[in-house]
């Protein structure tokens, strides 16, 4: 099993097949709209840029689970994503990431790289995963890791 088993709807409303990415380093993100780390879409735009001509990507999955920090709806979520920070990479419909109605792609991600002391949840927005070219999980970085130190593992996976 790997991510390129899943589907998700995209942001627009349209199911995905994450096999379409198959074969690319992928970053997998669960974002927020109003929280402390939301300047992290500067740079995991950047990034994206960066290295997207190589076959990277960023999901961005929007969530509502922390202090309620993404109430919009979808297209609310997509324009201020565009608005303020430029966002280009593909952004997914608004998930749960932890307990009972957690979507299965992110019940896999934490399955195959738990957090601290072994944990199954997502602690806040931002946790991000990234996942190599054969759709494999390869490190779990936590919230507050910036996307510019994650530059050098998405490097090594696009090289």
């Amino acid at each position: 099993m790997s991510v390129y088993d899943f589907k998700a709807t995209d942001i627009t409303g349209q199911e995905r097949e994450l096999s379409e990415f198959k074969g690319k380093p992928l970053l997998i993100v669960n974002t927020a709209s109003k929280c402390g780390l939301t300047p992290q879409f500067d740079g995991l735009e950047a990034l994206y840029k960066q290295y997207k001509d190589q076959g990277f990507a960023i999901l961005g999955f929007p969530c509502n689970q922390f202090a309620e920090q993404d109430k919009g709806s979808d297209s609310e979520i997509a324009g201020f994503c565009m608005k303020n920070y430029g966002v280009s990479f593909p952004m997914f419909s608004k998930i749960e990431v932890n307990g009972d109605n957690a979507h299965p792609l992110y019940r896999y991600l934490k399955d195959q790289a738990p957090g601290f002391l072994g944990s199954k949840k997502i602690k806040w927005n931002f946790t991000k995963f990234l996942i190599n070219k054969e759709g494999k999980v390869v490190k779990r970085f936590a919230p507050t890791t910036k996307p510019a130190a994650i530059e050098k593992h998405v490097k090594a996976l696009v090289e």
